[in-house]
C-alpha cells in the first residue's frame, strides 16, 4: 500500500481504553436500567452523545446532555490502567522520522482524548480531529474527510488505520483506504480493507519518494 499521510483512530487502535470506556459505560448502564451487554456492543467506535441519544430514545435533549457531561468527566479523570497497544509508539516515531504526515481522527472528546494521548505517552499529532470538530460521528465519513483536508491530502492518499467497525465504515465511506487491526469478526466489506493486522508491530513502514509504502513484516 502507497499514501501521503495517516489516520489513526485512537481508542482500540493505538490506545488501549477498554476497561476505562466498559467501567463507565457499565456504571451508566446499571444506573438507567440498560442491559450492559448491549450497551457494550453498541458504543465502539461511535460518538459518546451518538449512544446516549440510542439509549434514550424520548428524553430530553438537555437530560442526555447532562449524562454526556459527566461520562466524559469521569472518563478525562480516569486514566488508571490506560497504555499505548504494541508497536504505537514505535510506529509514530517511524512515521516522524520519515516525515511522513499522520493525524488522530477520534470519536472522543477532546477532554478525554488528550487525557488518553497522555496516559498512552504518545508521540503528539499534529493533527487531532475529535467529535466536536465534526457534525456527523462515525460511521458516517466527516472525521476522516476532515482528518485528511487538515493534512492537505485527498481522501484516497491517506490510509486509515481503525478497530472498529464504525470507524472502518467511516473510512470506507470517505474515499481512504484501510488497515484494520483486530477488526470484529462480523465486520463487513473486509474485501475492502487493505491490509488485516494482530499489532501494529506486523507494518512495516518505508520511505518511497514523496509517499510512505506500507507492507507487512516477514519476520
Amino acid at each position: 500500500m502507497l499514501c501521503k499521510g495517516f489516520l489513526f483512530d485512537l481508542d482500540g487502535t493505538l490506545i488501549d481504553s477498554l476497561p476505562v470506556v466498559e467501567l463507565a459505560w457499565g456504571n451508566w448502564a446499571r444506573r438507567r436500567g440498560v442491559p450492559v451487554d448491549d450497551v457494550y456492543s453498541f458504543i465502539h467506535g461511535k460518538q459518546a452523545i451518538t449512544s446516549l441519544r440510542h439509549f434514550m430514545p424520548g428524553e430530553s435533549e438537555e437530560c442526555i446532555q447532562a449524562e454526556f457531561t459527566a461520562l466524559e468527566k469521569f472518563e478525562a479523570q480516569c486514566i488508571d490502567g490506560v497504555t499505548a497497544l504494541p508497536g504505537a509508539v514505535a510506529l509514530l516515531n517511524r512515521l516522524n522520522e520519515l516525515d511522513i504526515p499522520w493525524a488522530i481522527v477520534t470519536s472522543g472528546s477532546m477532554p478525554v482524548a488528550s487525557a488518553r494521548l497522555l496516559a498512552g505517552r504518545l508521540p503528539k499529532p499534529a493533527v487531532l480531529v475529535t467529535a466536536e470538530q465534526v457534525a456527523r460521528g462515525k460511521p458516517q465519513p466527516d472525521a476522516y474527510l476532515l482528518g485528511a483536508e487538515k493534512l492537505g491530502f485527498a481522501p484516497q492518499d491517506c490510509i486509515v488505520v481503525e478497530d472498529a467497525i464504525a470507524g472502518i465504515q467511516a473510512a470506507l465511506a470517505a474515499g481512504c483506504p484501510v488497515i484494520a487491526v483486530n477488526p470484529p469478526p462480523e465486520t463487513p466489506q473486509k474485501d475492502a480493507i487493505g491490509l488485516l493486522l494482530t499489532s501494529l508491530e506486523q507494518l512495516l513502514i518505508e520511505k518511497d519518494g514523496a509517499r510512505a509504502r506500507v507492507s507487512l513484516r516477514t519476520a
